[in-house]
């Protein structure tokens, strides 16, 4: 199996674990929206906490030249650790949420 094809994999499993957690006390489903052709992948929050309509990313990542660009992540659940968990180098993992002049400052690529 390819890099690509194995991030994908990784990706998705993280993402449907994500969504998959269970939101059903607070009213909230997780949706994931995976488009594959473009290396998009995304999980979103959906539903009503009381009166409050909720409709919000909870984390998006992208496939990019070959590394996994972390654009969102609204948990404090840690993503990028589960991807370095799964097998993804640091090396291979960018903080897209992170300013560009503070991505040199991490231990994770900068693009």
């Amino acid at each position: 199996m390819d890099t690509i094809e194995r991030y994908r994999g990784i990706i998705c499993r993280v993402m449907t674990d994500l969504a998959n957690f269970d939101r059903t006390n607070r009213g909230l489903t997780g949706r994931t929206v995976f488009d594959r052709d473009r290396d998009r992948y995304l999980v979103v929050t959906t539903g009503w906490d009381g009166l409050h309509r909720v409709d919000q990313i909870l984390a998006d990542f992208e496939i990019i030249d070959g590394k996994i660009w972390a654009q969102a992540d609204n948990t404090n659940l840690g993503l990028v650790r589960e991807l370095e968990e799964a097998g993804v180098p640091k090396s291979d993992i960018v903080l897209g949420f992170r300013h560009p002049d503070v991505r040199p400052l991490t231990e994770y690529a900068v693009a």
